[in-house]
């Protein structure tokens, strides 16, 4: 005769094992929304402005809550308006080196500069777009105190271009904006990615996920919603690019944050590219569409 297992002690055992996997789960997509900073020595190894000949100077900041924001002013001497550069999540200033020197030979004075916990700005947990608002809010603030009379445009990619799009809606100082890659809202492109490499259902993760963040950084990735901010911009312009391949931020993003915006619009969907890539596939057209978008509008809008 064989021995029974009592079931309920298994249930229980079950339960916890499957309790303890969905925690330990949800803690692994919150360090992955908000890493902790970690810097090296290879942060110093980076190719400034210079080395693509663009005139520039070492520039620092303060945020609103007092972190130093590192940065690197392009300046020009009858600027046609300026262009703030706003990287993706684990990025820094450097990754904007390619369209913030071409806009600058365009003809712009341009700010590239690092979030908080990136490159050589103040160490800070790294949110998603929670405290990279109020951030890009203090470069803002930085450009008008450089160039009083310019207008100001954004150019963002990934979760830059969702900083661009709900600082936009704040601040009425950003006269155009050109988000590339954006997503809708954190949870969809959080529960996208969970869908995606975890291969299993995401909504409980996602809410489980979303508490951790909140209890260890004091915010809610949840909150984060471009979608409900892009129509606030408007009349001032914006231009959504996208890939078509994308498999990070799907492409449907694009095609929704187009349509709750107001005019003036466009929407610029590039096939067979991925995440970010438009830039990469064709330099030349991609800045040339960006350039001429910032000239057309912020040569015509009042400040």
């Amino acid at each position: 005769m064989t021995r029974q297992t009592p079931l309920l002690p298994l249930m229980i055992s079950s339960a916890l094992g499957a309790l303890g996997g969905a925690l330990g789960a949800a803690w692994y997509v919150s360090t992955r929304v908000s890493p902790e900073p970690r810097r090296s020595f290879m942060d110093d190894y980076t190719f400034p402005p210079g080395e693509l000949g663009a005139t520039y100077e070492p520039v620092s900041f303060t945020s609103g809550d007092g972190l130093r924001l590192s940065g690197w002013w392009l300046p020009q001497e009858a600027p046609r308006g300026v262009v703030i550069g706003c990287h993706g999540h684990g990025g820094r200033k450097d990754d904007m080196l390619g369209i913030g020197t071409s806009m600058w030979r365009a003809g712009f004075s341009v700010l590239l500069f690092d979030f908080r916990g990136r490159g050589e700005s103040d160490p800070w947990p790294q949110t998603l777009i929670s405290r990279e608002v109020d951030d890009l809010r203090a470069a803002v603030a930085f450009t008008r105190g450089r160039e009083p009379r310019a207008r100001i445009g954004v150019v963002g990619f990934s979760m830059g271009a969702a900083v661009s799009i709900l600082a936009a809606a704040e601040e009425p100082a950003i006269a155009a904006v050109v988000a590339d890659s954006s997503f809708t809202t954190g949870r969809d492109v959080v529960a996208h990615g969970v869908r995606s490499v975890l291969r299993i259902p995401p909504e409980i993760l996602v809410l489980a996920a979303d508490e951790v963040v909140s209890r260890r950084h004091g915010y809610r990735f949840s909150h984060a919603r471009p979608i409900d901010a892009v129509g606030r911009i408007a009349p001032r312009p914006v231009m959504v690019v996208h890939g078509e391949g994308d498999t990070i931020v799907p492409v449907e993003h694009a095609h929704r944050l187009y349509a709750a915006a107001g005019e003036p619009r466009e929407l610029w969907v590039v096939p067979g590219v991925e995440h970010c890539g438009a830039y990469f596939l064709d330099r030349p057209e991609y800045c040339r569409r960006v350039s001429g978008f910032f000239d057309q509008y912020l040569g015509s809008l009042e400040g």
